[in-house]
């Protein structure tokens, strides 16, 4: 994988009520500050998570989208009903919090094998999204075979990012006589039930065994 002129800054997001920000930046010497205004998802913030909890308890359907695998194959949430799915946002040639998070996800679909939710990963940078970069993610990242990306051009993509509130930064930048373009997003994932409803939202760092921990509390 080429990672020459692309970089991928991942960050963790604040939640207040029509302001999302991402407020630090994981592998760089300095922050990046991203504000978008939100839609009405956000009129009241969701409470925050319990401490033997990590993650933010929703319960509000998944804004649906459509768009194509990595196989050119139409993907949306309203076709992930029917069983739990993992919903999240990375960038297929970040080298900082993207791997980590996507192997943590994959580790959850090892452990729990056919009991394990659908994973969908909407790209957040339609500039890397080609076939090989998917083929070295799923290699180096150890994805299962039942992975799936979510892309689209720009234009199709940054409606998605809004409505799960996800933001997004994209920079180019010379480095050394080099251009290099940038990617900072925040990094998150939510789990959706079987009928379409978001039920948690993981901000990461996270654990296998938290998603396992949220996904039993949906069959209670």
């Amino acid at each position: 994988m080429d990672y020459s002129d692309v970089r991928c800054k991942c960050g963790r997001m604040t939640r207040r009520p029509l302001l999302l920000a991402t407020a630090i930046v994981v592998g760089a010497t300095i922050g990046v500050a991203i504000a978008i205004v939100a839609g009405k998802r956000s009129a009241a913030p969701p409470p925050p998570a319990a401490a033997d909890r990590p993650w933010t308890v929703l319960a509000r359907a998944a804004p649906d989208f459509r768009l194509r695998d990595q196989d050119g194959q139409a993907v949306s949430a309203r076709a992930l009903r029917g069983r739990p799915a993992v919903i999240t946002f990375l960038d297929p040639v970040c080298r900082n919090l993207c791997p980590i998070e996507a192997r943590v996800l994959a580790s959850v679909g090892r452990r729990l094998g056919a009991r394990a939710p659908r994973f969908v990963a909407v790209s957040v940078n339609p500039a890397a999204d080609t076939p090989a970069n998917f083929r070295a993610d799923a290699r180096e990242w150890h994805l299962p075979a039942t992975w799936r990306w979510a892309t689209g051009s720009r234009a199709e993509l940054a409606p998605v990012w809004r409505d799960y509130e996800v933001a997004v930064q994209a920079q180019t930048r010379r480095v050394a006589g080099t251009t290099v373009h940038e990617v900072a997003h925040t990094e998150e994932a939510y789990l959706v039930d079987a009928h379409g409803i978001e039920r948690a939202l993981f901000v990461f760092p996270f654990r296998a065994a938290d998603v396992e921990r949220a996904l039993a509390e949906l069959g209670r």
